[in-house]
């Protein structure tokens, strides 16, 4: 009834180095450095290489330059920044200036009033 036949160490021996030779065979049955087809996958496997290495130069570049043109817009903006900061301390100064100038004039004013009455 059961097809199961119950393999002993010899047949399991046989049947590994059968499988050994058969694998062994189909190695050398490949074919070899000389054969047009193995030279003609090698040579586009090349092509595919030096395309990538093409497109990866190319990104790299790309990259390169994004980044350069992206330092030179940060420096830009901080340049602007800072000028901008520098108007503006110096708008700060020069109406501080005026203030005390007023302060000082309302107080000669006074003074000079001042002055006057006790004439």
């Amino acid at each position: 009834m059961s097809g199961f036949k119950n393999p002993g160490f010899s047949d399991r021996l046989g049947t590994a180095a059968e499988a050994k030779k058969a694998l062994l065979e189909k190695f050398r049955a490949r074919p070899g450095a000389a054969d047009p087809e193995v030279a003609e996958r090698l040579v586009a496997r090349e092509a595919t290489r030096a395309a990538r290495d093409a497109r990866r130069a190319e990104k790299k570049a790309a990259k390169e330059a994004a980044e350069a043109l992206r330092k030179a817009e940060a420096k830009r903006l901080e340049e602007e920044r800072i000028a901008r900061e520098a108007a503006e301390v110096a708008e700060a100064e020069r109406n501080e200036l005026t203030l005390k100038a007023q302060q000082k004039a309302a107080r000669d004013a006074r003074y000079a009033a001042r002055k006057a009455r006790r004439k």
